[in-house]
């Protein structure tokens, strides 16, 4: 269809294209590598997809940012399903043409029947030989370079599954880390986009490919359709013969009976004219085609012989019919492309059009995951920033869930199927939740350890699951050592500066506060936590048989409350402590004003909890009575409330004004009337009206509720039901949930208290 230019070839012999006129974008979706005489090309394969949809784009935006532009092509897609390991690199050779980045094989950390460690490599970097890469496994391992592993074998078939089993002693993390960095299980791969345009070579950025890649298809449609639409003139100028025959039909029949032979007749129906106004009424449109001569139309030499060739039956009234319903549906097609050729907006329209059901008949899911390097920020521009239900397991397994999967029931629901868990003895296998935190997709999440050590990580970062699902051993997730277990977990949400850079753990954002089991209390400055490690930080230090229980931001500022298991309270300020003035509230036991430790800021004017570093045991924030321990830690404000709930599912909530402001290291005051009809104190919390809560059970049933559901109530009462519980089971955790936006509605099995049923605590109780 004349859509390119042709050239001699090598030789002259015949002649070639110039350039294919190829459908879809092939030299960005294929990719391709070329050498010649000091140039080189190298250019990854891409998503046809994601590219068709970036294309698309810019035809309708021309402007279009490069950043606007990555939200539709992420990035490089290889055939294989390896891991891109940074957004940098990407970025660099979409914006000038070169760049590179990291590819990693899929690798997964797994137990076998023998409770040994197995590194699994489900899928090698694009362009490595899995033979060649296990050669290299072997030769460190008989060097001694790789002492952690004890043998390899390939299960692989169609799918890749290369086994590496560990020694009992070996660290799966460190030796995976280890084979990234000394064999071929990570690689470099390097992009130039070079190509010939105009006959020059010719350095692309991504918007200047897809700019060439439209200047190409515009060219071509245009040429296209002047090749159809000459097509269409020249069946038009023939079936025009045709109509203007049949309407003169004796005439011509005439001239060809009395003309002594062929050229004869040419001749002299050559020279038979109408007038543009006979040809109209015959149904013929005058343009601007040859035949027409000012007012006269003239057949043209291949109009005539066309005549001369008309067969007898061709003369018949349906045949007739025929010519002109062809003739109409030309006419049709001609305007059509006369519309393409006048507008440019048709042609992109067509660009688009033909590029779409390209995409929707070949397209296919992207392959290879886009991961940020250690160190780079920047993932959070391709992932949306919903809401997130983050679930840490007692044996060991994360997930993030998207919090719309938790619908909102009502106050004593019978809950939603969690992780099929239940609690029960230390050596059983039975898992069940432990923690559970509401956060944002784009958040750090920091993983306080039992041993006082802290881990970082981004939301989007952590494994996704179901509601059901199992999860992810934190093993492999976070760099664990054998006898750390996570015992605590803080949010931070992320923020930048005026020049859109991540500033969250800056000087001045405020203070970790710290508050143990044991009663003890320590706040650090956030921004000592700014330079973490994979292999994380010391965070506080724990003496033996003590435990994290809360950690908190705070401003160095705020007020401090701490609960008991037993039903105890103490509220103080991270400042300067004002002895409170009035008389004890009903139930409030006296304090000494003086802890009668060293650590005790009696000085005027000296705050009570003062900044300390990241390697400190903190000072005592609470004096407990004997087997008694701490269970919640709250900051007060005058916006929020303290929520508290006790493991047979009661809950109440209470002001904080209710509470007053004592020294640090006193015995508090009560809180809850602990009895059997309440059981223990599980947690304390602050809330506002607006919030939602999150309770779990030992059986890993989760229900989500409003808290505005929840009575306010005195400070000792036992508050009313927040669920229905089974026998034997118990509340085991509570957490604020951060608001997705919908409210679902509720279970169609759950029970408002209010309807009386058996064990509910609807009145509130002092007793």
């Amino acid at each position: 269809k004349a859509t390119v230019d042709f050239q001699p070839n090598y030789d002259g012999s015949q002649e070639e294209p110039t350039v294919l006129p190829s459908a879809f974008p092939n030299f960005l979706v294929n990719g391709g590598t070329g050498i010649a005489v000091g140039l080189a090309t190298n250019l990854a394969p891409h998503n046809l997809g994601e590219v068709i949809d970036g294309i698309c784009a810019q035809i309708d935006n021309p402007e279009i940012t490069l950043p606007e532009l990555m939200q539709l092509i992420k990035g490089p897609d290889f055939p294989v399903s390896c891991e891109i390991r940074g957004i940098r690199g990407i970025e660099e050779y979409f914006r000038t043409g070169r760049g590179s980045m990291r590819l990693r094989g899929k690798v997964e950390i797994e137990e076998n029947e023998n409770g040994k460690s197995l590194i699994v490599i489900r899928e090698v970097p694009y362009g490595v030989n899995r033979a060649v890469l296990q050669e290299r496994i072997a030769e460190l391992v008989n060097e001694k370079i790789l002492t952690g592993i004890s043998g390899m074998r390939d299960l692989s078939d169609e799918e890749t599954r290369i086994e590496i089993e560990l020694k009992r002693d070996a660290r799966p993390q460190v030796v995976v880390a280890q084979l990234f960095k000394l064999t071929s299980l990570e690689t470099s791969f390097s992009v130039n986009m070079l190509a010939i345009h105009q006959n020059r070579p010719k350095q692309f950025s991504l918007k200047e490919a897809i700019d060439a890649y439209i200047e190409h298809r515009r060219d071509v449609i245009i040429r296209r359709t002047r090749f159809l639409l000459g097509k269409a003139e020249e069946r038009a100028e023939l079936l025009e013969a045709f109509l203007l025959a049949l309407g003169h039909l004796d005439d011509f029949i005439k001239i060809i009976r009395d003309s002594k032979n062929r050229d004869e007749a040419r001749e002299r129906l050559g020279s038979y004219k109408f007038s543009t106004a006979t040809a109209e009424k015959l149904g013929i449109l005058i343009r601007s085609q040859a035949a027409v001569q000012g007012d006269r139309y003239v057949f043209s030499e291949r109009q005539v012989n066309a005549i001369l060739e008309l067969r007898l039956y061709q003369l018949t009234g349906m045949e007739q019919d025929k010519v002109k319903g062809e003739y109409d549906g030309i006419l049709i097609d001609i305007k059509d492309l006369l519309d393409i050729l006048a507008r440019e907006v048709r042609v992109l329209t067509i660009i688009k059009d033909e590029l779409r059901v390209i995409r929707d008949k070949y397209a296919t899911p992207r392959k290879c995951p886009i991961l940020a390097e250690a160190g780079e920020i920047a993932m959070e521009d391709l992932i949306a920033n919903d809401a997130m239900i983050v679930t840490l397991s007692h044996r060991g397994y994360v997930k993030r869930t998207p919090a719309s999967e938790y619908r909102l029931q009502g106050r004593g629901g019978k809950g939603l199927k969690g992780m099929e868990t239940r609690a029960t003895g230390k050596d059983a296998p039975d898992d069940f939740i432990e923690h559970l935190f509401s956060v944002q997709a784009h958040d750090y999440l920091l993983f306080f350890t039992n041993t006082g050590r802290v881990y970082v990580e981004r939301v989007f970062e952590l494994p996704e699951g179901s509601r059901t699902a199992m999860g992810r051993s934190i093993k492999n997730v976070l760099d664990l050592k054998p006898e750390e277990k996570i015992a605590a977990m803080l949010r931070l949400e992320r923020s930048t500066d005026e020049n859109g850079h991540d500033n969250t753990f800056r000087e001045g954002a405020g203070y970790v506060f710290f508050a143990t089991r044991s009663g003890k209390v320590k706040k650090t400055s956030l921004n000592d936590f700014r330079n973490y490690r994979k292999a994380g930080l010391t965070a506080i230090n724990l003496e033996e048989g003590n435990d994290l229980i809360g950690v908190n931001l705070t401003s160095g500022e705020d007020e401090i409350v701490l609960v008991t298991r037993d039903g105890m309270s103490i509220k103080f300020t991270e400042g300067v402590y004002k002895k409170p003035q009035g008389e004890l509230a009903e139930g409030e036991e006296p304090v000494e004003e003086d802890s009668g430790e060293e650590d005790s800021a009696d000085e005027e004017g000296r705050p009570q909890i003062r900044p300390q570093g990241r390697a400190t045991a903190g000072v005592t924030g609470i004096r407990l009575r004997k087997d008694d321990y701490v269970v919640g830690m709250a900051i007060a404000s005058e916006e929020t409330m303290l929520l508290v709930a006790s493991e047979n599912g009661l809950g109440k909530r209470t002001s904080f004004s209710s509470y007053r402001a004592l020294r640090r290291g006193g015995l508090g005051v009560k809180t809850l009337n602990v009895t059997d009809k309440t059981g223990k104190v599980v947690n304390a919390v602050a809330v506002t009206e607006q919030d939602e809560l999150m309770l779990m059970t030992s059986t890993g049933q989760s229900i989500r509720i409003r808290v505005s559901e929840i009575r306010e109530t005195g400070r000792v009462a036992q508050g009313v039901k927040l669920l229905t519980l089974k026998e034997g089971e118990k509340l085991q955790d509570i957490s604020l949930v951060i608001p997705d936006g919908e409210d679902s509605p509720g279970d169609d099995t759950s029970v408002d208290a209010s309807e009386g049923e058996s064990g509910s605590v609807t009145e509130e109780t002092t007793e």
